[in-house]
C-alpha cells in the first residue's frame, strides 16, 4: 500500500544576506576592537565615528553651548555675579560681627579650611600669638560637593561631626546658608562667635597675653583700618573678582584694580618694611595681604588668571612675603598641598579635569626660607607715604 505522502515543508521566506560595504566592513571591525579592546569606551567610540577627524562642527557647537549654560549655572551657585556686569560679588557673612562677647572662661573653638585665605588670617594670628594650647581648633576638608567636611585624619574635634555645616546647625536657633570657615564657636553657649574673618582675627587678638606681638594696637586701628580698605577689595577679593568673572568686562576691571594695587603696594614696601607707621611692627594689615600673597602664585596666578605679573616678578613683594613666612610658627600654617588641592581639586567650575600643576620653584619651602635683607628697611612716617599710596590705588 502506498503510504501518504509527508506534509508539505513550511514556506520559510529569508532576507537575502547582503555583502558588508568596505565602510560597513571597518565599522563592523572597530566595533568588535571596542568591545575586545581595554580602551576608555568614549575615547573607542568618537574613533568609530569620525577616526582621527575632529568632531563635526555641529556637535561642538551644541557641546559648547551645553557646557556654558552649565558652567553659568555652576557658577551662579559657587559664585554669586551681578546679573548686568558679570561681576562677582561676595555674599555677606551670615555672623559677621562678635555680638555677644563669649565669657573669660568661655570654651572656644576654632573652625578653619587649610585652603582658604580667609580662614588662614584666624589660623596665622593664633599662631603669631602663641594661642594654640588656650584655642582649641578643627580643621575641615573640602568635599567631592565643595563643602566644608570632616575625615578620620582631620576630624571634628569638639563633636566628632562629619560636615561643618552639622557644627553650625547645632546652635540653639538652628542654621540656614553657606557653612563657611574660619568660625569662631562659643561651647558653652553652643553658638557661632562670629564667621567674619577679619572681626575673628580682632577678636583673638584680645585673648593674647600681655607680652604678646600687639597686632591690633589701638593707636594704629585707624590707619589699619585704611589698609584694608585698600587691600580686602583690590587684593584679597581682587583675586576672586578675577577668577569669579562671568563677562570680560568685569574680569579686564578686577585685573586691572588688583595689579594696581600691587604696584602700589610694591613701591611702599621698598621703602617701608611693614604696610603701617614707623616703629609699629608687623600688624593685622600685613596678615591679610599675606594670606593671599602666598597663594599668589600658587593658584591664583594659574587658575584666577591673575596673569599679567607673578609674584616673584615683585622683588620687595616677594621679600616681604618671605619675611613673614620664615616669622616662628607662620609656615606651619602654609600648607602648599592643601591650598592646590582645596582650589585645582574643588573649584571644578574653573578646572574640570582636576588637574594640578607643578608647584612653582618660588613657592616651594626652600625658596621661601631664602634671605628676605629687609632687615634695615624702616616703616615710613605715620600716614604720611601711606595716604599717597592710597590715593594713586583710588
Amino acid at each position: 500500500m502506498w503510504s501518504p505522502p509527508p506534509p508539505p515543508l513550511p514556506l520559510q521566506l529569508r532576507r537575502p544576506t547582503l555583502p558588508l560595504l568596505p565602510q560597513g566592513r571597518r565599522r563592523s571591525r572597530r566595533l568588535n576592537r571596542i568591545a575586545a579592546s581595554q580602551e576608555d569606551p568614549l575615547t573607542a567610540l568618537s574613533r568609530v565615528l569620525w577616526g582621527r577627524a575632529l568632531p563635526p562642527s555641529q556637535l561642538v557647537l551644541v557641546v559648547r553651548h551645553g557646557w556654558t549654560a552649565a558652567w553659568r549655572l555652576l557658577m551662579r551657585q559657587l559664585a554669586p555675579s551681578d546679573p548686568a556686569t558679570g561681576a562677582f560679588t561676595r555674599t555677606p557673612s551670615r555672623f559677621p560681627a562678635v555680638v555677644a562677647a563669649p565669657s573669660p572662661g568661655a570654651r572656644l573653638h576654632l573652625y578653619v579650611g587649610l585652603p582658604c585665605p580667609w580662614a588662614h588670617r584666624a589660623l596665622l594670628v593664633r599662631a603669631l600669638l602663641g594661642l594654640g594650647p588656650r584655642l582649641p581648633l578643627s580643621v575641615a576638608v573640602p568635599g567631592d560637593d565643595g563643602a566644608w567636611s570632616f575625615t578620620p585624619d582631620s576630624p571634628d574635634a569638639l563633636y566628632g561631626k562629619r560636615r561643618l555645616r552639622d557644627v553650625y546647625a547645632a546652635r540653639r536657633g538652628g542654621f540656614e546658608g553657606r557653612a563657611s570657615v574660619p568660625m569662631l564657636w562659643d561651647a558653652d553657649r553652643r553658638e557661632v562667635v562670629c564667621n567674619e574673618s577679619i572681626e575673628i582675627a580682632k577678636f583673638i587678638c584680645t585673648l593674647a597675653d600681655a607680652d604678646a606681638p600687639d597686632l591690633w594696637p589701638p593707636e594704629l586701628r585707624q590707619e589699619i583700618d585704611r589698609w584694608y580698605g585698600v587691600i580686602y577689595p583690590s587684593v584679597n577679593n581682587g583675586v576672586y573678582r578675577c577668577g569669579f568673572a562671568q563677562s570680560q568686562a568685569a574680569y579686564d576691571a578686577a585685573a586691572g584694580e588688583l595689579f594696581a594695587a600691587l604696584d602700589m603696594l610694591e613701591d611702599h614696601l621698598s621703602r617701608s618694611r611693614y604696610l603701617c607707621a614707623a616703629g609699629s611692627g608687623m600688624t593685622l594689615a600685613d596678615v591679610c595681604l599675606f594670606t593671599t600673597l602666598i597663594r599668589f602664585d600658587l593658584v591664583y596666578n594659574p587658575l584666577f588668571r591673575c596673569s599679567r605679573r607673578k609674584l616673584v616678578e615683585y622683588p620687595s613683594l616677594h621679600a616681604y612675603t618671605r619675611e613673614i613666612y620664615q616669622m616662628p610658627g607662620v609656615a606651619e600654617t602654609c600648607d602648599m598641598a592643601a591650598i592646590a588641592d582645596g582650589y585645582f581639586g574643588t573649584l571644578f567650575p574653573l578646572n574640570p579635569g582636576g588637574i594640578q600643576p607643578v608647584v612653582p620653584a618660588s613657592c616651594d619651602r626652600e625658596a621661601l626660607m631664602k634671605p628676605h635683607g629687609r632687615e634695615a628697611l624702616l616703616s615710613p612716617a605715620p600716614g604720611r607715604q601711606q595716604q599717597g599710596a592710597t590715593a594713586s590705588v583710588g
